[in-house]
């Protein structure tokens, strides 16, 4: 598996998009930076080096569906498209004229094919699960969880604007609805529909904790103190709000230090 052809190929994949776009260069540096926060879970867990070079591959691949999302919506947003199973549709259907399916170029090979389709198709499901094969439960866990790292460095760099379609000061002054907020103290996930305020979709930014699935990402959270970073890059303008954000971030501080040791 050559990772230098495949980022070769997903350059020039890339230059049929608008690369001067704001949403188009976020999802390009955030592809990059889940390569390597890949790189770095699979350099701590050790594994061997074609499982790293796999999981730099999936993580590649993971968002290419995102690219034509902004080109027909431009937006992220869920409802607009799939695009963890518009990737795996671009990369797996059947060319026109009988020409090679596009992951050919990408790799070669076809023996890695399942645990990369399964891994793509997943990484973003609200709850991984009916995966039996121990690689390719690996693989999807290894890029959830790389995803989610990156996603802390896009929170706390990135223009509110570009990743969550509302400005830093309307997300402040919006509060959590009661579902979200029984979910998010419950150390649970958010789930998407769920979401009504943009003070929720926020939230359920620091609900991705909960989800992690290896000590390794858990110990590059706390590392980088994502929790604290993050819950207090904006203030919080409703006292009620205030207060559980308090209440959160000590709650996922001793999650995060405590969690699967």
């Amino acid at each position: 598996m050559d990772f230098g052809n495949a980022e070769k190929v997903f350059e020039a994949y890339l230059d049929g998009y608008d690369r001067e776009n704001d949403k188009v260069r976020l999802k390009i540096i955030h592809t990059y930076g889940v390569v390597e926060q890949s790189s770095e879970i699979a350099g701590r867990m050790r594994l061997s080096d074609e499982d790293a070079a796999l999981a730099r591959v999936i993580a590649l691949l993971h968002d290419i569906g995102r690219f034509e999302q902004l080109r027909r919506f431009d937006s992220f947003l869920p409802d607009t498209m799939d695009h963890a199973s518009f990737g795996v549709k671009i990369l797996f259907d059947e060319a026109e004229g009988g020409a090679p399916k596009m992951i050919r170029s990408f790799v070669p090979e076809d023996r890695w094919d399942e645990v990369i389709r399964i891994s793509i198709a997943k990484h973003s499901d609200f709850v991984l699960e009916g995966i039996t094969d121990e690689r390719t439960l690996l693989h999807a866990r290894i890029i959830r969880d790389a995803d989610k790292l990156d996603n802390c460095r896009v929170k706390l760099t990135d223009k509110f604007e570009a990743f969550q379609g509302a400005s830093a000061e309307e997300v402040s002054a919006s509060v959590i609805t009661p579902k979200v907020r029984e979910d998010a103290l419950a150390g649970r996930s958010i789930l998407s529909a769920d979401r009504v305020t943009p003070m929720d979709y926020w939230v359920s930014y620091m609900a991705y904790f909960y989800d992690l699935n290896f000590r390794e990402s858990l110990d590059i959270v706390e590392e980088n103190d994502y929790v604290r970073r993050l819950i207090h890059r904006i203030p919080y303008l409703h006292p009620e709000t205030r207060r559980t954000m308090e209440e959160l971030e000590k709650q996922l501080v001793r999650y995060v230090h405590e969690a699967k040791r």
